[in-house]
């Protein structure tokens, strides 16, 4: 099945009165991965070993082997930090966090401004939770 532009798909949901129809024809392009699958891709793309990930994430070798295996699902702050780990770009963070159904990071929310920040300019994830707790914010770990 040809790929789609999300636009067009909102269209064809404004537009289609019959919901079944719609996912009959868009089947094919509807997200399915799990989040042990979307972060298998993101990290293949990453020269990291899994012990240097859990340390820079801030979590158990345990725990991100579960996560890995698919026996853990991480929550969004779990999942911004292993991006931090990987030294993910802000555009595969953003995506990552979509596919997986939670809120992208976003500027306007000071705790997200802190943390979109950090992502842009490389910081460890000690820093920017020390920046976090700075400002008042939950910090990621």
């Amino acid at each position: 099945m040809r790929e789609k532009p999300t636009s067009d798909l909102d269209q064809e949901l404004m537009e289609d009165a019959d919901i079944d129809s719609y996912i009959h024809e868009n089947q094919g392009l509807f997200s399915n991965k799990t989040i042990a699958e979307l972060l298998t891709a993101l990290y293949e793309k990453k020269t990291i070993t899994k012990a240097a990930l859990a340390r820079k994430a801030g979590m158990s070798e345990v725990y991100l082997h579960q996560v890995f295996a698919g026996r853990r699902n991480p929550s969004r702050d779990r999942l911004l930090c292993l991006c931090i780990g990987m030294g993910a770009t802000l555009e595969e963070t953003q995506q990552l966090l979509k596919e997986a159904s939670y809120a992208q990071v976003y500027p306007r929310i000071k705790r997200d401004a802190i943390i979109i920040h950090g992502i842009l300019h490389h910081a460890e994830l000690d820093a920017i939770n020390d920046k976090l707790y700075a400002e008042n914010e939950r910090t990621l770990s």
